[in-house]
């Protein structure tokens, strides 16, 4: 299928979300921005329909997770990335790294700047040198201390709409949320006292796009992005971009609409750049960013996989986890999943309502209490709260740390984790303390108060380096099998994105999966125990005998063609 990625396709999205005669302004702001970036971007060659490989994996991190004395965190964790992960993972993923006001840099105060805390424009620059960059593009809400919201509150002309206000009284029952806190927040501006939509704390203010003047300044700030070396951009709670009163102002067709305006953007300007939506909801809903396979995102977070693949292995039994794998299903040649189980916020429940029953997903909130972590929780119409997320290390998850279980197993059971996830059609995006193998910092919560710095400390190089070359150690376990699962995955032409998947079922404890290359040549038969049982299964070609799974592990065993 050919994609339409004309200047007329801009014109009739525009004229989708602000009707004829205000599109028409817009589009020719449009057309200005996109000639003054068009020439400065090339396609580069690309790898597959995507320009992906099965060497591609994400390394998810924040500017300063690595922190060392008299260095800008920005250059000592490029150092260390440098040394330790060089021919490990082809990419990472910057969590915010702009000025912020809270929520650990969501909320945005200047989207232009590198925060002076954690260094400057050439040290990303310089990360960028050897890996592809992921930039977050924030979009859905603004720091309520950042410049454009001190000039709304002034109430100068050209921000006098940027936000989203209310005014009167208005039935918001149907307004599905995040999080259990205010829905409108009142601020006192120069023309008086403001209700601003707020939708997921006081401190972050929701930008108001049916103001065509803020989606110029979005679609600004992405060429910046891409501009600076950004390979990926990933939306951040997209989901809520567009407010209607009287609706869920969930996933409204006008939001989709701005994802296709934006990747027609990024068709004109940078058609290598990528695309990546972050939507914390059931898989349903999550899929729809993929669009018509061609004209939205290139990539969706798989938020069910988390939260499926720690019941597989807290219930020791991967039957649910192998059934909703079957179902899994692209659009197109021109889409994939971004796979991951953990990540700076929680493990998300709502993806996977529907896939688990109530009982399931209770034993889910019960365990991860029973192992040191915490539960976020969020209100219903009727008034009445749900848990929403667990916010605990995915390791913790998996083996509560007060147990005393030996380290071998500990890493066992977590590394057979981190293959069924590597193992699975899409491209991986690997947390920092993931693959650094780190505990849960319950003491961060309660310095903090938010429950999600669980899973955010930062650490000091000189002792991480230390425990890592402790063979013995748990981060170095950890660390030393995820590198060689890693390895192993570059090293296979059936693990490419878009490489064939076929979920088998063997066994209610197993989870398998046979990957094929494109071309056939190469296949891989990928077989995960998630039980505490030694398990036999059957096997898997006539010519072929058994294969045996200790507990808690995972083979990948060539298939020949």
């Amino acid at each position: 299928m050919k994609v339409d990625r004309t200047p007329s396709r801009i014109s009739t999205l525009l004229a989708t979300l602000y009707g004829p005669q205000r599109s028409r302004e817009a589009a020719k702001l449009l057309e200005q921005l996109i000639a003054r970036h068009r020439s400065a971007h090339t396609p580069g060659s690309p790898r597959g329909a995507l320009g992906l490989a099965q060497g591609d994996a994400l390394l998810i991190t924040y500017a300063d997770q690595v922190r060392e004395p008299d260095r800008a965190p920005l250059q000592t964790l490029t150092a260390f990335i440098e040394d330790h992960l060089t021919g490990v993972v082809s990419g990472v993923h910057l969590l915010p790294f702009f000025p912020s006001s809270s929520d650990d840099g969501f909320a945005v105060k200047d989207y232009l700047a590198v925060d002076a805390a954690y260094g400057v424009w050439d040290d990303i620059a310089r990360l960028g040198q050897r890996f592809d960059l992921m930039f977050d593009a924030v979009f859905n809400h603004a720091s309520a201390q950042g410049e454009w919201f001190g000039r709304f509150l002034r109430d100068e002309p050209e921000f006098r709409d940027f936000f989203v206000t209310v005014e009167g009284d208005h039935d918001f029952s149907r307004v599905v949320r995040p999080r259990a806190l205010p829905l409108l927040t009142e601020f006192i501006a120069a023309s008086g006292p403001r209700k601003v939509w707020t939708t997921f704390s006081a401190d972050q203010v929701d930008l108001n796009f049916k103001n065509p003047a803020v989606l110029l300044r979005a679609l600004e700030t992405l060429l910046f992005y891409i501009a600076k070396g950004a390979r990926f951009i990933r939306f951040d709670a997209i989901a809520f971009l567009w407010k209607e009163i009287g609706t869920t102002c969930l996933h409204l067709p006008q939001t989709h609409c701005v994802v296709q305006l934006m990747r027609a953007v990024l068709d004109e300007v940078a058609p290598r750049v990528l695309l990546i939506t972050e939507t914390n909801v059931p898989h349903a809903d999550n899929v729809s960013y993929f669009g018509d396979g061609t004209n939205e995102a290139q990539l969706i977070y798989n938020f069910a996989l988390p939260p499926l693949v720690l019941h597989a292995l807290a219930a020791g039994n991967a039957g649910k986890l192998t059934r909703w794998a079957q179902s899994l299903a692209l659009p197109s040649e021109h889409v994939t999943f971004f796979n991951f189980l953990a990540s700076h916020d929680g493990i998300g429940l709502n993806p996977a309502r529907g896939i688990l029953n109530d009982t399931e997903i209770d034993a889910l909130v019960a365990r991860t209490l029973d192992h040191g972590g915490f539960v976020s929780y969020k209100n219903m119409s009727d008034g009445s709260q749900v848990p929403y997320e667990l916010n605990i290390n995915y390791l913790d998850a998996l083996s509560n740390p007060a147990a005393g279980e030996p380290v071998e197993l500990v890493a066992r059971k977590f590394l057979t984790a981190q293959a069924i996830m590597l193992s699975l059609q899409g491209m991986p995006g690997i947390y920092f303390h993931s693959l650094f193998g780190s505990r849960g910092d319950r003491a961060g919560v309660e310095a903090s108060g938010i429950k999600r710095r669980i899973n955010r400390e930062k650490l000091d190089r000189p002792r991480l380096e230390a425990e890592l070359a402790d063979a013995g150690s748990l981060r170095a376990r950890v660390f030393g099998g995820y590198r060689e699962l890693l390895r192993a995955r570059a090293s296979h032409a059936a693990f490419a994105p878009d490489a064939a998947q076929h979920v088998l079922d063997l066994d209610e404890r197993v989870f398998a999966v046979l990957r094929e290359s494109a071309d056939g040549a190469d296949r891989m038969l990928c077989l995960h125990n998630a039980s505490p049982d030694r398990v036999c299964v059957r096997p898997v070609a006539p010519s072929a005998g058994p294969v045996e799974l200790p507990p808690y592990s995972s083979r990948w065993i060539p298939v020949p063609a």
